[in-house]
């Protein structure tokens, strides 16, 4: 498991180690068994990321392979995430190192939870994510330069370079580049305009003598 530091502010650029995990409609609960649900907090996640999977492939799911370890890009295949709404799917994965996910698509509520951790999910087309793949297969120790702002993956082995582009909406671009994803940030670095604001609210601050 990867010991970087989890995302605070913009995001423009993830480099690192990647790992494959193929198929399509991965669900949540197969990224993180329902059992694990009943956590206080998300710390631990990272042992129950794919449990069942790398329990039936016994040290065999790429996320047990040793020259996985330590990967941050993550590339899956078409509905990655689909299933039940559950956080802890994004958490799980964050937690164990991932740091940027590339598919065919993603299921919508999964998307939308990646992008409150500041995880960026990009997509490319079914060739393409079938090339990215087999290179990472071929040379698992390759490192991947993943940039936003213009989304696109550069994956560099041998002394050769090879460059994909990928979609990322304009919407969630901006806010990963920008830092708004992270909300906890935002309302800190507002701080003296929220507690303007709310010396202003009557309920707050209490009703003057009518």
């Amino acid at each position: 498991m990867s010991t970087t530091p989890f995302p605070a502010g913009p995001i423009q650029r993830c480099e690192g180690r990647a790992v494959v995990v193929a198929g399509d409609d991965i669900d949540t609960d197969r990224i993180i068994p329902a059992r694990y649900l009943k956590c206080v907090t998300f710390d631990d996640l990272a042992a129950g990321v794919f449990a069942d999977d790398r329990r039936e492939r016994a040290g065999e799911h790429p996320f047990d392979r040793p020259e996985h370890q330590g990967a941050s890009l993550l590339v899956v295949n078409r509905n990655f995430g689909c299933g039940s709404s559950r956080e802890h799917a994004p958490q799980a994965l964050m937690r164990w190192g991932i740091r940027a996910v590339i598919g065919e698509s993603f299921a919508e509520i999964f998307f939308g939870n990646c992008l409150a951790l500041g995880l960026p999910c990009l997509t490319a087309d079914h060739d393409t994510v079938l090339a990215l793949q087999a290179a990472i297969a071929a040379d698992p120790s390759a490192v991947l330069q993943l940039d936003l702002e213009p989304a696109t993956v550069r994956f560099s082995a041998g002394g050769k370079a090879r460059q994909w582009p990928l979609t990322l909406a304009e919407g969630p671009g901006r806010m990963l580049v920008s830092g708004e994803w992270n909300g906890t940030a935002q309302l800190v670095a507002h701080d003296s305009e929220l507690r303007a604001t709310a010396a202003r609210l009557p309920y707050l601050s209490g009703f003057a003598a009518a």
